[in-house]
C-alpha cells in the first residue's frame, strides 16, 4: 500500500518503538536487530519509522545523497561545490535476502576501467540508504559476506568497492536494522556484536489486546489515507521529539558516576570485548535526550543495559538470550547517582511526559525514555502484514507437545539429560559442491582461493588478471594497438573460478529404541548429538532429525537452519520399544528426496546414531520372509545407490559387542565410527571425508556374512 501503517498506531511493543527511536535520535547507537516470531509487527514498525526521521538536504543530482553543506571529498559524483542542496524525505531501503554482492556495494565496469581508465560505478544499496535506514527482513538468511560486507560499512560509515586494484569510496552513514525468526537459525555471535540493541517481540496472549489488533488492522486496510489521518498528529509530535532530541544531544553529559555503572553492568555480566560499554554509553545519553534531561541518571544505563546486553551474553546457539534484571539492579545499586540538578519541566513537543499513554512507558518510572501515547484502546500486538491476523496458538511450535507415532505400545521412558558436549571431528561431504556458503565441504563458490577461470556468465564480478591478458595479447596487432596499454574487449574477459566452503544438509536419524534406554548411555548418545549440532552450526548448515522406535520413525524436526530447535528436541526425546531400523533409514530417503527437489545445490550428510540392531520391521509391504535386519540393510543400500554421502555413529557398549553398526556402515558405504573416535581430541583415527572405503567395506565383509 502507498500510505505506510503509523508508527504511533503500533500499540505495545514498547522496547521495540523505544529501541528504533533512539537509533533515530543517534544513529551512533549502532542500529537495531529485531528477534521475534512471526506475526509480531517487526517488519511494520520498521518501515513506520522512516516517516519520523527529519528531512535530509542532498546535493542535486548526486547519487550518493551528500550534504550541500560539508559534500564528501572523495564522494564518486564529485567534487561538490558547497552550496543550496534539495530538501528530500529520509529513505528507507530495504536489502532482499537474495541479494548479491554487487547490488549491495555497487558495481564497478572492469572492461571500461581497464580499456578506457574510467571508473564507471553504478551505486549500490549502501549508497541509497546513506543518511537513512537500511532494513534488512530475515537477517540470519542472509549470507555471512553480504552481512560482513554490511556491518563493516556500517561501523565505518563508509564502503569501499575493490576490483583488481580499481577501487571506490563512498560515505554509507545509515541506521541499520535487522528482523529475524530465531526458530529459521541464529546469526554467529561476533555478528550479533556487531548489532547495537537487540529486543525480543512476542505476540501477546490476552484476548483483549489481540482484538485491539484486529480493530486497528481492518480499519487501515479499509481506508489507509483516512487511518494515517487519524493519526498524524501523534505522528507530528513524536517527529518534533526526535527532531528536538538529536538538538539537545550534543549537551547531554555523560558523568564518572554513570560511566562507572556501565563499566561495572558489563564486568558483572562478563561481556566480551568493549563494544558493550561504548553502546551502552551512547544508549544511555540518547535516552536522556530522548527524556528531554541533559544528564544521564541510572534508570538510563538500566534500560541501556536491557537493551545492549542481553545479544552479547550468548556464548552457542542453545543459550537463550537474556539478562538478569534482579543481578542488574544489585549491580547499579553498588553506584548512587550524584544529586541530579533541578531541571524544568521538559516536554514541549508530546503530551505524556515520557510515557506512552498506556501505562507500559519506556523506562522505570517514565523518564527513562519513553514511547509514542496511544490513544485508542488497550495495547496489543500489530499484525506484521496487511495479510497477516494474530497468531493463533501455533500447534507447530518446538514448546508444544508432538504427537508421535512411534508409541503404538512401546514402554516409554523419560527423557535423559544430555552428556556435555565436545568439540568433534570434521566430517564433510566428498567431491566439490556448489551449495550454499558454509565451513564444511569443499565448493565453488564466490568467495575463496582462486584455482582457475572461465568465460563470464552474465555480469563480471571477480576478475581473473592474467587470464584476461592471455585471451586478449594474441589480438593487440589485429586491434591496432599503438600504446603501451592493452586493448581490451568484452570477449577477452575472465571470471576467477575460486574454491572455498559450503553448507550442507546433516539430517541426523536418532535410535530412540529400548537397545539405547540405559540413562547413561542414551545421555552419551544425546551428548555427542548435541556436539554435532554445535558443528552443524559453527559450518552454517542446515539440520534435521529422524528419530525411530517403537512402531516407526517421526520427523522430529523438518530441515532447518534452527540448530537450537533440534537441540530442544533432542533434549524432550523419549526412549523405549523395538528398534524399527529400516523405519529410520526409509523416512531419511523420503526427507532427503523433498529437500533435494526444494533445494538441488545442497549436499546432504546422513548422521545414523545407533547401536545397529533392528528388531522391527515398522514399514508396510516387504517380501515374505523379510527379517527387520535384512529390511535394514536394503533400506541402506538404496541409499548408498543414490550417493547419499553417510556416517554411523556406532552406540554400542559393553564388554560383547556384536558389530552390527559396522554391517550397517558396509551397507551405506560410509564409515563407523565410536562415540568415543567422534572427539576431535581421541587418539582414534576418523576419516574426515565421508567416503566409501574400499579397505572398510572388505573388512567388514566376514561380520556381514556372520550376521547374514
Amino acid at each position: 500500500m502507498s500510505t505506510p501503517y503509523p508508527f504511533t498506531a503500533v500499540v505495545g511493543q514498547t522496547d521495540l518503538r523505544l529501541a528504533l527511536l533512539l537509533n533515530a535520535v543517534s544513529p551512533a547507537v549502532g542500529g537495531v536487530l529485531v528477534r521475534g516470531e512471526k506475526g509480531t509487527a517487526k517488519s511494520t514498525a520498521v518501515r513506520a519509522l522512516s516517516a519520523l526521521l527529519p528531512q535530509v538536504d542532498v546535493v542535486p543530482g548526486c547519487r550518493f545523497s551528500c550534504a550541500p553543506g560539508a559534500p564528501d571529498p572523495a564522494c564518486p559524483d564529485g567534487p561538490h561545490e558547497p552550496g543550496a542542496g534539495a530538501a528530500r524525505p529520509a529513505r528507507m531501503v530495504e536489502l532482499p535476502v537474495g541479494a548479491s554482492e554487487d547490488r549491495l556495494v555497487g558495481a564497478l565496469d572492469i572492461e571500461r576501467a581497464l580499456s578506457e581508465g574510467v571508473k564507471a560505478f553504478e551505486p549500490g544499496l549502501l549508497a541509497d540508504a546513506h543518511r537513512g535506514i537500511l532494513y534488512v527482513d530475515e537477517v540470519n538468511l542472509l549470507h555471512d559476506h553480504l552481512i560482513d560486507l554490511l556491518l563493516d560499512a556500517a561501523a565505518m560509515g563508509a564502503s569501499y568497492v575493490e576490483r583488481e586494484g580499481v577501487s571506490v569510496r563512498h560515505a554509507a552513514r545509515f541506521l541499520l536494522v535487522g528482523t529475524m525468526n530465531p526458530e529459521e537459525g541464529e546469526l554467529r555471535p561476533q555478528l550479533l556484536d556487531r548489532f547495537g540493541l537487540t529486543v525480543e517481540v512476542a505476540a501477546s496472549r490476552e484476548p483483549a489486546q489481540r482484538v485491539e489488533v484486529v480493530r486497528r488492522r481492518l480499519a487501515y486496510e479499509d481506508d489507509p489515507a483516512a487511518f494515517a489521518i487519524r493519526w498524524a498528529d501523534e505522528e507530528h509530535e513524536v517527529r518534533a521529539r526526535v527532531v528536538a532530541a538529536r538538538a539537545l544531544l550534543p549537551q547531554v553529559s555523560l558523568g564518572d558516576t554513570a560511566l562507572l555503572q556501565i563499566a561495572a553492568a558489563c564486568a558483572g555480566f562478563e561481556v566480551d570485548g568493549m563494544r558493550a560499554d561504548i553502546v551502552m554509553a551512547r544508549t544511555a545519553t540518547a535516552l536522556a535526550a530522548w527524556a528531554g534531561r541533559t544528564s544521564v541518571r541510572k534508570e538510563d544505563v538500566r534500560q541501556a543495559a536491557l537493551l545492549a546486553l542481553p545479544h552479547r551474553r550468548r556464548r552457542n546457539p542453545f543459550d537463550a538470550p537474556g539478562l538478569d534484571e534482579e543481578m542488574l539492579d544489585r549491580i547499579l545499586d553498588g553506584f548512587p547517582d550524584e544529586e541530579p540538578e533541578p531541571e524544568p519541566d521538559p516536554e514541549p513537543q508530546g503530551p505524556d511526559d515520557g510515557g506512552d499513554g498506556d501505562g507500559d512507558g519506556g523506562g522505570p518510572d517514565g523518564d527513562g525514555g519513553g514511547v509514542p501515547p496511544q490513544h485508542d484502546g488497550p495495547p496489543a500486538q500489530e499484525a506484521d502484514s496487511p495479510e497477516a491476523a494474530p497468531d493463533a496458538p501455533d500447534t507447530t511450535r518446538e514448546d508444544a507437545p508432538q504427537p508421535s507415532a512411534q508409541g503404538s505400545g512401546a514402554a516409554e521412558q523419560a527423557p535423559v539429560a544430555a552428556a556435555e558436549p565436545f568439540r568433534t571431528k570434521v566430517l564433510s561431504v566428498p567431491g566439490l559442491g556448489e551449495g550454499a556458503a558454509g565451513r564444511r565441504s569443499r565448493a565453488r563458490t564466490a568467495h575463496g582461493r582462486t584455482t582457475g577461470s572461465q568465460r563470464p556468465r552474465g555480469h563480471l564480478t571477480k576478475l581473473h588478471l592474467a587470464a584476461t591478458v592471455h585471451a586478449a595479447a594474441p589480438h593487440q596487432k589485429a586491434r591496432g594497438r599503438a600504446g603501451r596499454g592493452l586493448v581490451i574487449r568484452k570477449d577477452d574477459l575472465r571470471q576467477a573460478t575460486r574454491e572455498g566452503r559450503e553448507g550442507n544438509l546433516v539430517l541426523f536419524v536418532v535410535d530412540a529404541s529400548g537397545s539405547m534406554a540405559a540413562r547413561q548411555r542414551m545421555g552419551a548418545v544425546k551428548g555427542a548429538v548435541m556436539s554435532l549440532l554445535l558443528d552443524a552450526y559453527q559450518r552454517r548448515d542446515k539440520v534435521g532429525l529422524i528419530t525411530f522406535r517403537g512402531s516407526g520413525a517421526e520427523l522430529a524436526l523438518p530441515p532447518t537452519s534452527s540448530v537450537d530447535a533440534a537441540a530442544a528436541r533432542l533434549e524432550r526425546l523419549p526412549t523405549g520399544g523395538r528398534t524399527p531400523l529400516a523405519a529410520g533409514l526409509l523416512k531419511a530417503h523420503e526427507v532427503l528426496r523433498v529437500e533435494r527437489l526444494r533445494d538441488p545445490s545442497r549436499r546432504p550428510l546422513l548422521v545414523v546414531v545407533t547401536d545397529g540392531r533392528a528388531t522391527s520391521a515398522g514399514v508396510p509391504g516387504g517380501r515374505p520372509g523379510d527379517t527387520p535386519r535384512e529390511l535394514s540393510g536394503r533400506s541402506a543400500r538404496l541409499l548408498a545407490s543414490e550417493g547419499i554421502a553417510s556416517v554411523v555413529v556406532d552406540c554400542e557398549s559393553g564388554p560383547v559387542r556384536l558389530g552390527l553398526a559396522g554391517v550397517l556402515a558396509a551397507d551405506l558405504g560410509a564409515p563407523a565410527v565410536t562415540l568415543d573416535g567422534l572427539r576431535a581430541d581421541s587418539l582414534a583415527g576418523l576419516v574426515k571425508n565421508v567416503r566409501t572405503a574400499v579397505t572398510h567395506t572388505a573388512s567388514l565383509d566376514s561380520v556381514s556374512r556372520r550376521a547374514a
